[in-house]
């Protein structure tokens, strides 16, 4: 082959070259533009617009995707429901093993909310957009706030909006949350126990209080009070062992120093209600005040069994500033003994005394 052949045969190949990156750049443009822009024939129906002229649409499948406002496709359709939310993010549910589960996905189709839910909701409550998400393993309520953001550090039995307020329960409690620009304001809590047979129920309204206590600590308050309860009444050390206590703390069963008492019955609790302490020390304290109706019986002087019954206070402190710190320091009874009868002496009828006038002889 001479040079001039071969002159002819470089510039083939290089024509060749030419012609195979341009092919392959234009179908690699295709495949780009077909994913990115759509297939408009796929689209059955669209639906809500947001502030940014994105589309929710529905294809042929009965999935759901979402367009820009250039009708180029954001989001595949690949989604069994898309909510618009007040951030650049939908509400979107998927077919999970068998099961269709609710989150967050943002316009690049990225899960931002993890799909655990069954049901995510939509609630306007004082001027604020709220979510509540139901979680699909133990049916509990996760509220986020309109960007998303955890409103609580806990999930809940149950949440309801009223009047500007949210009405949350757990175990136990009720706790009632105003809603405001600048987040919840704790509002009241309401916390039933147990002990011995009698219910009790600690009701706080304190804003003061409230700002300093959670939930979970008068939770803790509430059962620790009727732990105390029955170990005084029992003076059961099983009881006492499961309060949770600091390793120097004093905890008294019911008038310990009154041997002459053989019973001790506790037939009600009232008028519970929880109080700061003042201490030296730097952690918080508080206290638990509860009006124990009670029935004793004893041996009086005479070594008689007497019934008696009066209301008898118990006082429970605590320290700590975090449900994790919170533990009693002390339990005792206010007073330290009951208000025993004052005796009647015995006295003889007037024809058995002896008589005082003088004889005459």
């Amino acid at each position: 082959m001479n040079k001039h052949m071969r002159l002819v045969v470089s510039v083939l190949f290089i024509v060749i070259i030419i012609l195979a990156v341009a092919i392959t750049r234009f179908y690699s443009g295709t495949e780009k533009g077909g994913s990115g822009g759509g297939n408009a024939a796929a689209i059955e129906k669209k639906l809500d617009t947001d502030n940014s002229g994105n589309r929710i649409f529905l294809d042929t499948s009965g999935l759901y995707g979402i367009i820009d406002s250039s009708e180029r496709v954001i989001v595949p359709p690949e989604w069994q429901e898309l909510k618009f939310t007040e951030t650049e993010m939908c509400i979107a549910s998927k077919q999970i093993r068998g099961r269709e589960l609710f989150g967050c996905i943002d316009y690049d189709g990225n899960i931002s909310i993890p799909m655990v839910y069954s049901s995510i909701e939509r609630i306007r409550s004082a001027g604020q957009t709220l979510y509540l998400a139901r979680t699909s393993d133990k049916n509990l309520t996760v509220v986020y706030n309109g960007r998303f953001i955890p409103c609580f550090s806990t999930a809940w039995d149950s949440c309801t909006a009223s009047d500007g307020d949210l009405i949350l329960t757990s175990g136990p409690g009720t706790y009632t949350y105003s809603v405001t620009d600048r987040g919840m304001v704790f509002k009241h809590a309401s916390v039933e126990g147990s002990t011995l047979n009698n219910t009790y129920k600690l009701d706080v309204s304190s804003r003061i209080l409230l700002s300093e206590l959670s939930p979970s600590m008068l939770e803790q308050m509430t059962q620790a009070a009727g732990q105390y309860l029955e170990y005084a009444y029992t003076g059961n050390s099983d009881v006492r062992s499961a309060i949770k206590a600091d390793p120097s703390a004093v905890i008294l069963t019911l008038f310990p120093e009154e041997h002459s008492i053989t019973t001790k019955k506790l037939t009600g609790v009232s008028d519970i209600f929880v109080y700061s302490v003042r201490s030296e020390d730097k952690e918080p304290h508080y206290a638990v005040s509860v009006t124990a109706d009670t029935a004793l019986t004893y041996r009086n002087e005479a070594n008689k069994t007497k019934r008696l019954r009066g209301r008898y206070k118990a006082v429970v402190e605590f320290v700590g500033g975090s449900a994790g710190e919170l533990r009693v320091i002390s339990g005792k009874f206010i007073p330290d003994k009951p208000d025993y009868p004052v005796p009647v002496p015995d006295t003889k009828p007037d024809d058995q005394q002896p008589s005082t006038e003088s004889k005459s002889g």
